[in-house]
Order: C-alpha cells, then structure tokens, then sequence
C-alpha cells in the first residue's frame, strides 16, 4: 500500500512539473506574439485556445467512461484504432490527467491571461474594467462550452475514445512516435 502511494505521489509531482513546463513554454510565447496584434485579429486564436482546452477535456472524461469490451472485437477484426482505444481505457486515470488537467487547465489559464493582456490594449479609462470582464467573458464561454462538452463526452464515450484512438494510430503512422505505451505486465509470484 505505501509502495501504491509513493507511486502515486511521483506520478502527481511528474505531471505538476509537466503542466509548469508546457505552461512556460506555451504562455509566454503566445502572450508576446498574440498582444502585439490587433484585437480583432487575436480573438479567433483565443477563441482556437479554448476550443482546444474543451477538446482535450472531452478526452479526459471520455477515457475515464469509456468500457473497454467493445474494442476487443474491433482489435480482433483489425479495425484501425481499436488497440489505441483499449489503451487509453486502460490508462484513462494518465489520460484524463494529461488531457483533462494538463492541456485543460493549461488553455484555461492561458486563454484568460491573454483575454486579460488584449483588455490592457484597450484606452486607458476602461484598461482595469476592461481586463475584469473580458476574464469573466472567457471564464464564462469556457465553462458553458466544457459543461455541454463533459455531457457529450459521457454519452459518447466509446465513440470519441476510438476516434481518437484512430487519430493516433494515424499519427504514429507518420510520425515517429509512440503516444500512449501499453503498461508492462507484472510479474506474479515475486519473480
């Protein structure tokens, strides 16, 4: 039981030092390059941010819903992306921290520091105004958006895990990657 937790413990700091280092190395570049532009032509960018953070958030909570059953049948026809989909149900706690909280929150906090940074942009009278109700705008899109998302990623759980499953497949076909490695067995007997 402590071994569990001890694992348990590594993987949430691993995955903190993941969210701090993809958090520095996403924001800072796209503050820099996005407020130097014109509002009007920063919007769809932060409007793409968020709609990532809800897409990746459907996966989380998908993975976590999904069963995983209905793939082995696919698996055992061939059927493109039926083994990606068994590993993200089998890895859903990795896949919905990493999709859910990582890129999630990630895009979150990104798409309101930058709603924030473009109201600074504004005449000086409305600046502070300005930057409250654009984060509050953000804040509210991005809630009502995941709210409706999160109830779509439950009802088509098994849809949308092997949809993306497809979607790596194809990736590792092209690129050279491994996305999501089957865990390895264990050994029994203490062998």
């Amino acid at each position: 039981m402590r071994r569990q937790a001890e694992r348990l413990g590594w993987r949430a700091v691993r995955f903190a030092l993941l969210a701090f280092v993809v958090a520095l190395a996403v924001t800072w570049p796209a503050q820099t390059a996005v407020l130097g532009w014109p509002v009007l032509a920063a919007i769809p960018v932060l409007l793409l941010i968020i709609l990532l953070g809800v897409a990746f958030d459907i996966v989380g909570v998908a993975a976590t819903r999904a069963h995983e059953t209905p793939f082995h049948a696919r698996s055992a026809s061939k059927r493109p992306g039926a083994r990606k989909a068994i590993q993200l149900v089998r890895q859903a706690d990795r896949v919905a921290t990493l999709c859910s909280d990582v890129v999630g929150d990630i895009a979150g906090t990104l798409s309101g520091a930058l709603a924030a940074g473009l109201a600074l942009q504004a005449e000086p009278s409305i600046r502070g105004f300005g930057a409250i109700l654009a984060v509050a705008l953000v804040s509210a899109v991005t809630i009502g958006l995941k709210s409706a998302a999160k109830g779509l990623a439950i009802r088509r759980a098994d849809t949308i895990v092997w949809l993306v499953g497809r979607v790596l497949e194809a990736i590792e076909a092209v690129l050279p990657l491994h996305i999501l490695e089957p865990r390895p067995k264990r050994r029994r007997g203490g062998l």
